[in-house]
C-alpha cells in the first residue's frame, strides 16, 4: 500500500509525529486545516454553550470549506452559494432605509458606540437627589460585581451557566489545593482532582454502578453507566435536524446488558437525514464499550433520495409547482365576497348588496377540483393545510380585513382633500400611533384619553403630515402645550425619538417640537430633564454637523427652563457612571449648559467633581466638561481661564493614567482656545507637563507632547525657544514611533514649535530637517488623508522659516515617485511653498528639475473616470499651474514643450485627459503672454477651435474656458482664429443645457461683444440675443448674470432698439423667472445706453391692458432707477403719472411694485430737488399702510423710509402724528411702527419736528437754541 500511494505522498523533513508524511495540499489542503488534537470535554462544554465564539466560528469554517471541497457536493455548494449572492447583490440596499437616495434612517448608519444610547437604564420622574444618587450607586455596585464575577470565572476557567456546577467545581477546587500553591491551568487538565463516589455529587450524574463501587473517576474515562439526565443543561444546537417525519433510527447490536449505553449527547450524534424526507440507511454501532461521542462523529448524508416515507412529501417538478401556485392564487383573488369583508372596504351607506342571477352556474371542471383539494400523496404539498381566508376567520378585525385588502388603515388627507384629517401611518409607526384607529367615541373619552389622543395625531402631523399640516399642527401643540401638560407630551415626543425606524427629517421636526414646546412649560419640564437629557444627549456626538448644533440649542433652552440646580441635580449621578458612553453624552452636556448658564455659576461645582476622592470616573468626566468648554467656547473662556486651569492641574499627576491623559488633553483645548493670549494662566501646568513628557509613553506621553505644542506658541520668544530645543530631542525620538496617532501629534507639535518667532532657521536645517524627511516623507504616508494633511501643513510651516528652496530641493526628485498618491502629496506641497514664498531662491538647476518633475507627474496620472472633478486630478492642475506662475517669465524655454504636452494630451481618448489638458490652458495662458508667446497662443486657439465638436460637456466647458482665457490675454485683433469666425461657432453652442457650457460660453460671447463688438455683424448678434433669452432661465445665478450682462453689451454694439424690441416682447411669457430676468436686462440696457432710450418704450408698453406686461414694466422701472440712481432726477416728472397709476391700482402686485419704483426713485435723487414730485408720491404712498399682505406691507414701509431720506423725516412725522392716538388698535400699531422707524434713524432730527409745548410755571419747555436759528 505505501508503494501505491506514494505518487500522493512526498517526504518532508520538517514534517512532525505524523510520520514525517505530507498529504498532497491540492487534493486534502494544507496540513493547518488539519485538527492535530482532539478538544476536551470542557472545551467541548465551553465551545457548545457560545463561550469561545472565535474557535467556534474558526471550526466551522473548516467544516464549511472541507465540504465544500468535496468533490460530491462542490456542484451543489457552488450553486447554494451563487444564489445566496444573487440574493444579497441588492443595489437598492443602501437606500431602501429610508425616504430618499440615500438611507435617512439614523438607526442603519450609527456606529456600535452610538447604539449603546439604547441600553441606557431611564431613571423615574421626578426622583429627588438623593434617591437618584442611591440608584447610581446600586447600579455602580451592580455593574463592579459583575465585573469581578466575571474574571472570577475566567480565572476559574469555568463558565457562568450553572450555579450548582460551579459550586460543585468550586468545591472539588478547595479539597485538591496542595501545599505547593495554585498552579496555571492546562488544556490537558482536569476540572478538579480525582474524586472518589463517596464525596457528594449529583445524583443525576452518578451511573448505577458508580453507586456501588468506589473508584477513581477521571475525565477521560468511560461512561458505560446509563444515566437518566444530563451532566449539562441542554443546548439550542445539541440535536441533529430532522424533519417532522418518523425516521428510523441508526440500529443498534444487542448485548447482554439490560441498559443500553448512554453517550453524551452532542449535535454531532444522530444519524444524518436527507432535506427531502428520505431515511438514510443507520451506521452499525456496538453499544457495548461505546464511548462519548465528539463532534467527528457524524456520518456523512448522502444527497441522492432512498426510498421515501408516507406521508413524506416528494419532489414536486417546477410546472407541477408552478401550476399550484398560480391555481391558489387565482382561488384567493376569486374567492367569494364576505358581508364583512364589504363592510370594511366600502362605506355602510350608499351600497347594497346584489345577489346572484338564479341562472348564475359557477365553472367547476374535474381538474381544478382534483387541484384544488390538498392530498397526503407526493407530488402535492404535505399534509392537509386548508388556509382560511382572513375575511372568513371568527376572530378577524375590521383593522385585519382592511390590511388583507390593501385598504388604508387611515384616511389620508390626499383622499379627503381636509386639512384636519390623519396622515398615511407607516407600519413601523403603528405601535406609536395605532390607537388612533380605533373607532372610539369622543364623548365617552376621559379628558386624559382625549388629551392623549390629541397630542398623538398632532404629533402624526408633524411627523408624517404634509408641510400646511405640519405648521398647523406645530402651531398648535406649541400654543397648547401648558394645557397638554409636560407628563402627556413628554411620554408620547420621547419615544418616538429613540423609535430605531427614525429618519433624519422626522428627528428634525420633533426636535423642533420640544424646542417649542420647552419654551412654553418653562419650570414644569423639570420632573421631566433627566427622560429628555437621555434622548437629546446623543444628539452631541452625531456625525451630522447640523444633529449637535440642534441638540446644544435643546439643552441651552433646557438648562434656562428647568435652572441651574436642577440641571446639576439630574446630571450629577451620571458622571461617575460605570458606563463610558454615559460619562462621555454628560460631560458635553454640562458643558452646554455651562455655556448657557455661564461658566462662573459652574466653577464650584466642577472644582468639586474634579477632586473627588471616591471614584477617578467623577475626576475623568469633571476634567473632560472642562475640555469641552473650551472647545465649544473657544476664546470665550478668557475670562475664567486661570480657574479653569487650577481646576484640571492636580489631575496630572493623579494616579489613574486615563485621568492624566484627559487632563493634558484638556490643557491642550484650554491653550488652543486661548491662543494667542493666556500664557500667565499656565504657570501652574508647564512643570508638570514637562515632567510627565519625560516620564511617560505611549498615549499618555502623545497626550502630553500636545499639551506642549499648544501651549509654546503662547510663550515669549525667548522661551519658546528654549522650550523647543527642550522638547526637541523627544520629538525626534518619536519620529520612528509606529503610532500613527503619536505620529500625527508629533507632526502638530513641530508645526506649532516651528511657527513660534525664537526658533532660528539654522536650527531647523541642521536639527529637524534631515530626521523629518527621512521618517515622514515616505510612501507609507500619503496614503492615509490624515496623515497626508499633517504632513504637508507641517511641512509649509517649516518652508515658511528656512525658505523655500531647502523644501524643494528635498522633495522635488519625489515628483517621479512610481507611487501617486506620494506624487500627488509632493505636488501639493510645492504648490502651497510656492504661493506662499514664490520662486526668488530658485536657482538655474532646480528650475530644471522642478519642470521636469511636474512634466512628468502630470503625464503620469492615472485615467479615472470617476476622478474627473475629483481632489486628486485638481491637485495636480492646481500644482502645474502654480509652478508655471510662479517661475513666471523664467519658463519661456519650457513653454514649447509644456504647449506639446498639452496638445497631445487633448488628443487623448479619456475624456478626463482631454478636460484637464484644457484646464491647463487656461492657467498658463497668463504667462504665455508675459513670456511674448503670442505665436504659440494663436496656434494653441486655432487646436481648441478644432475641438468645439467635444461631445462631454464637461470637455467643451473647459475647451471654452481656456479660449476665455486666450481672448482675454491675446486681444481681438491678434486673436485665431478670428472673432469673425469664432462666434457664430458659439451660436448653437448656447443652446447646451450644461451649467459648465453655458457659464463659459456666456462669458466668452460676453468678453467679445464688450471689446471686439465691431469684428460681428448685427444679425448675429441679434441671433445671441435670441439665444440668450433661454439662458435667462437657467437655474444657477451666475449664468443668468452673465446673460444678464451680456444684453446691456450687445446694445451698446449694435443699439438698444433691436434689443429692447426683444426684451419687452418677453415680458409676455408666463414664466416669472424669465420675466423678472428679462426687467434686469432691460434695466442693463438702460444704464449702458442712456435711460431715454428706454423708458419712451417702457411707458408705451405699460398701456397694453395685461397684467403681466404692466407688472413686467414696473419691475423694469424700479430696476432702472436702481441702476441709474442720479440721473433719474431727469426722468422724475416723467414717470410720475404712470406710478400715479400704479399705486392706485386693484391689484396688490401693482401698489407693491410701485411702491419699490418710488422706494429706488426717491434714494436716487434724494437731495436733488424733486421734492415737489417725491411728496405728490407720499399721498398715493401712505394710504397702502394699512395692508395686510406681508410682502406688499414691506414695500411700503421701504418705500417711506426712501421717501424719508429724500424729503427728510420731519415730513413723515406730520402724517404720523395723525395717528399716533386714535382710538383703533390697528391704527395706532402701524402708526407706532412708522414713529419707531423714525426714531431709530433720525431721532436728533425729529426735535426740530416736535410740536411747542407752552410753559407750565417753573417748567420751561422753549427751545431757545432752535428758535434763534430758525
Amino acid at each position: 500500500m505505501t508503494s501505491s500511494s506514494d505518487a500522493g505522498v512526498d517526504k518532508d523533513k520538517t514534517a512532525d509525529n505524523c510520520g514525517g508524511l505530507k498529504f498532497g495540499a491540492d487534493g486534502y489542503g494544507s496540513d493547518s486545516e488539519y485538527v492535530t488534537a482532539l478538544p476536551t470535554d470542557e472545551e467541548e462544554r465551553q465551545l457548545l454553550a457560545g463561550e469561545n465564539v472565535r474557535a467556534k466560528e474558526r471550526i466551522e469554517e473548516l467544516d464549511e470549506g472541507r465540504v465544500s471541497n468535496h468533490p460530491s457536493t462542490l456542484a451543489a455548494t457552488n450553486k447554494a452559494s451563487s444564489a445566496s449572492r444573487e440574493a444579497e447583490d441588492n443595489p437598492f440596499k443602501d437606500a431602501e432605509g429610508g425616504s430618499g437616495l440615500v438611507n435617512t434612517r439614523i438607526n442603519d448608519r450609527e456606529s456600535d458606540y452610538q447604539k449603546r444610547r439604547n441600553n441606557r437604564v431611564l431613571r423615574e420622574d421626578g426622583l429627588s437627589f438623593k434617591e437618584s444618587m442611591m440608584q447610581a450607586n446600586l447600579e455602580k455596585e451592580r455593574d463592579q460585581l459583575t465585573r469581578e464575577l466575571e474574571k472570577d470565572m475566567k480565572e476559574g476557567g469555568g463558565t457562568t451557566e450553572g450555579l450548582g456546577k460551579s459550586n460543585n467545581n468550586q468545591q472539588s477546587e478547595e479539597q485538591g489545593k496542595t501545599s505547593t500553591g495554585k498552579r496555571r491551568k492546562r488544556r490537558w487538565d482536569t476540572n478538579s482532582a480525582p474524586q472518589t463516589t463517596s464525596e457528594k455529587v449529583d445524583s443525576a450524574m452518578i451511573s448505577d454502578t458508580e453507586s456501588v463501587t468506589s473508584t477513581v473517576k477521571s475525565k477521560w474515562d468511560e461512561d458505560v453507566g446509563g444515566t437518566t439526565g444530563s451532566s449539562r443543561r441542554r443546548k439550542r444546537w445539541d440535536e441533529t435536524p430532522v424533519v417532522s417525519s418518523n425516521v428510523a433510527a441508526t440500529p443498534v447490536v444487542a448485548s447482554g446488558m439490560a441498559t443500553p449505553a448512554a453517550t453524551i449527547s452532542s449535535k454531532w450524534d444522530a444519524t444524518p437525514v436527507s432535506f427531502s424526507g428520505m431515511s438514510v440507511s443507520g451506521t452499525p454501532a456496538a453499544a457495548l464499550n461505546q464511548t462519548s461521542r465528539n463532534r467527528w462523529a457524524e456520518t456523512p448524508a448522502p444527497l441522492l433520495p432512498g426510498t421515501p416515507q408516507t406521508p413524506a412529501h416528494g419532489v414536486i417538478t417546477g410546472n407541477l409547482n408552478k401550476a399550484l401556485s398560480l391555481e391558489r392564487e387565482m382561488e384567493s383573488r376569486n374567492r367569494p365576497w364576505t358581508d364583512a369583508a364589504l363592510d370594511a372596504i366600502l362605506p355602510s351607506e350608499g351600497y347594497i348588496v346584489m345577489r346572484p342571477p338564479s341562472s348564475y352556474v359557477p365553472l367547476r371542471t374535474p381538474g381544478r377540483k382534483l387541484l384544488a383539494t390538498p392530498t397526503p400523496m407526493a407530488m402535492t404539498q404535505q399534509g392537509f393545510q386548508m388556509d382560511i381566508p382572513v375575511e372568513q376567520r371568527q376572530d378577524a378585525s375590521v383593522q385585519d380585513i382592511r390590511e388583507a385588502y390593501g385598504v388604508p388603515l387611515a384616511i389620508t388627507s390626499s383622499e379627503t382633500g381636509e386639512a384636519s384629517a390623519l396622515p398615511y401611518i407607516k407600519p413601523e409607526d403603528m405601535q406609536y400611533f395605532g390607537r388612533l384607529m380605533e373607532d372610539t367615541d369622543d364623548d365617552k373619552l376621559s379628558k386624559e384619553e382625549a388629551n392623549e389622543r390629541r397630542i398623538m395625531s398632532l404629533l402624526l402631523k408633524i411627523k408624517n403630515g404634509t408641510p400646511p399640516q405640519r405648521k398647523t399642527a406645530m402651531r398648535q401643540i406649541t400654543d397648547r402645550a401648558r394645557s397638554f401638560g409636560a407628563g402627556p407630551l413628554f411620554n408620547q415626543i420621547l419615544p418616538l425619538l429613540m423609535s430605531p425606524t427614525l429618519e433624519d427629517q422626522e428627528r428634525h421636526l420633533l426636535v423642533k417640537v420640544i424646542d417649542r414646546v420647552l419654551y412654553k412649560l418653562d419650570d414644569l419640564v423639570r420632573p421631566y430633564v433627566h427622560r429628555i437629557l437621555a434622548v437629546i444627549e446623543p444628539l452631541l456626538i452625531d456625525e451630522d454637523y447640523y444633529a449637535r448644533v440642534e441638540g446644544r440649542e435643546i439643552i441651552s433652552n433646557l438648562a434656562k427652563a428647568a435652572g441651574l440646580a436642577t440641571m446639576i441635580s439630574t446630571m450629577r449621578p451620571d458622571i461617575d457612571s460605570p458606563d463610558e458612553y454615559v460619562r462621555n453624552t454628560t460631560s458635553r452636556a454640562v458643558a452646554v449648559v455651562a455655556s448657557a448658564l455661564g461658566v462662573p455659576n459652574l466653577i464650584p461645582f466642577l472644582k468639586a467633581v474634579c477632586q473627588s476622592r471616591k471614584s477617578w470616573q467623577a475626576r475623568h468626566t469633571g476634567i473632560k466638561i472642562v475640555q469641552q468648554i473650551a472647545l465649544l467656547m473657544g476664546v470665550a473662556i478668557l475670562p475664567y481661564l486661570r480657574e479653569l486651569v487650577e481646576i484640571v492641574s492636580h489631575g496630572l499627576t493623579d494616579d489613574m493614567q486615563k485621568v492624566r491623559i484627559i487632563t493634558a488633553l484638556t490643557c491642550a483645548a484650554l491653550a488652543e482656545a486661548a491662543h494667542p493670549y493666556g500664557i500667565e494662566s499656565f504657570d501652574s501646568v508647564i512643570r508638570p507637563l514637562w515632567k510627565g513628557a519625560l516620564e511617560h509613553h505611549g498615549k499618555a506621553l502623545a497626550a502630553f507632547l500636545k499639551a506642549i505644542g499648544f501651549v509654546i506658541p503662547l510663550m515669549e520668544e525667548n522661551y519658546a525657544s528654549h522650550y523647543t530645543r527642550l522638547v526637541m530631542p523627544i520629538l525626534l525620538r518619536e519620529f520612528h514611533s509606529p503610532d500613527e496617532e503619536m505620529k500625527r501629534i508629533v507632526l502638530k507639535v513641530i508645526q506649532q514649535c516651528v511657527a513660534t518667532a525664537g526658533v532660528e532657521p539654522d536650527y531647523i536645517r541642521k536639527e529637524i530637517l534631515p530626521e523629518f524627511f527621512k521618517n515622514f516623507w515616505i510612501r507609507r504616508m500619503a496614503l492615509d488623508r490624515r496623515n497626508y494633511r499633517q504632513v504637508i501643513e507641517t511641512t509649509e510651516e517649516l518652508a515658511n522659516k528656512v525658505g523655500s528652496s531647502d523644501i524643494i530641493t528635498r522633495v522635488v526628485d519625489d515628483l517621479k515617485d512610481d507611487s501617486e498618491p506620494y506624487r500627488r502629496m509632493v505636488m501639493e506641497t510645492i504648490r502651497k511653498v510656492l504661493e506662499n514664498l514664490g520662486a526668488g531662491d530658485i536657482d538655474d538647476r532646480l528650475e530644471e528639475r522642478l519642470i521636469d518633475g511636474i512634466l512628468y507627474a502630470f503625464q503620469e496620472q492615472a485615467v479615472d473616470a470617476s476622478n474627473t472633478l475629483g481632489k486628486e486630478s485638481q491637485i495636480m492642475l492646481d500644482g502645474f499651474g502654480a509652478v508655471v506662475v510662479a517661475l513666471g517669465e523664467r519658463c519661456k524655454p519650457y513653454l514649447k514643450q509644456i504647449a506639446g504636452t498639452i496638445k497631445w494630451r487633448l488628443n487623448n481618448k479619456a475624456a478626463s485627459v482631454r478636460m484637464q489638458a484644457a484646464d491647463l490652458v487656461a492657467r498658463v495662458a497668463v504667462v504665455m503672454k508675459a513670456c511674448d508667446e503670442d505665436q504659440l497662443m494663436g496656434h494653441l486657439g486655432v487646436v481648441l477651435y478644432e475641438y468645439l465638436g467635444e461631445e462631454y460637456p464637461e470637455v467643451l466647458g473647459s475647451i471654452l474656458g481656456a479660449l476665455r482665457a486666450i481672448v482675454n490675454v491675446i486681444g481681438m485683433t491678434k486673436m485665431t482664429p478670428p472673432i469673425r469666425d469664432l462666434l457664430p461657432r458659439l451660436t448653437p453652442i448656447l443652446r447646451n443645457r450644461h451649467e459648465k457650457v453655458q457659464e463659459n460660453c456666456i462669458d466668452l460671447v460676453g468678453r467679445v461683444a464688450d471689446r471686439g463688438a465691431e469684428f460681428v455683424s448685427a444679425k448675429e448678434w441679434m441671433r445671441i440675443c435670441f439665444e440668450l433669452l433661454e439662458m435667462l432661465k437657467a437655474h444657477k445665478k451666475a449664468i443668468r448674470r452673465a446673460a444678464v450682462s451680456t444684453f446691456g453689451f450687445i446694445a451698446r454694439a449694435i443699439g438698444p432698439q433691436d434689443v429692447l424690441h426683444t426684451l419687452l416682447n418677453n415680458l409676455k411669457v408666463q414664466d416669472r423667472q424669465m420675466r423678472v430676468c428679462t426687467t434686469v436686462a432691460i434695466a442693463i440696457v438702460a444704464e449702458t445706453c442712456g435711460p431715454f432710450t428706454v423708458l419712451p418704450a417702457l411707458m408705451n408698453e405699460y398701456r397694453v391692458p395685461e397684467l403681466n406686461i404692466q407688472n413686467g414694466v414696473l419691475k423694469a422701472i424700479s430696476f432702472v432707477f436702481e441702476y441709474i440712481g442720479l440721473m433719474g432726477k431727469d426722468y422724475v416728472y416723467a414717470v410720475t403719472p404712470l406710478l400715479e397709476d400704479a399705486l392706485m391700482d386693484r391689484d396688490p402686485v401693482h401698489r407693491q411694485t410701485g411702491c419699490a419704483a418710488v422706494k429706488h426713485l426717491a434714494l436716487g435723487v434724494a437731495g436733488h430737488g424733486c421734492e415737489d414730485a417725491l411728496l405728490h408720491l407720499l399721498n398715493f404712498v401712505w394710504p397702502n399702510i394699512f395692508e395686510e399682505s406681508p410682502h406688499v406691507i414691506q414695500a411700503v414701509f421701504d418705500a417711506i423710509q426712501g421717501l424719508m431720506v429724500a424729503l427728510g423725516p420731519n415730513i413723515i412725522l406730520q402724517y404720523t402724528l395723525q395717528g399716533l392716538y386714535h382710538p383703533a388698535r390697528k391704527v395706532r400699531e402701524v402708526y407706532w411702527r412708522v414713529f419707531n422707524t423714525l426714531y431709530i434713524y433720525n431721532a436728533d432730527a425729529l426735535v426740530a419736528g416736535f410740536p411747542m409745548v407752552e410753559d407750565e410755571g417753573e417748567n420751561t419747555y422753549a427751545r431757545t437754541t432752535l428758535e434763534l436759528f430758525i
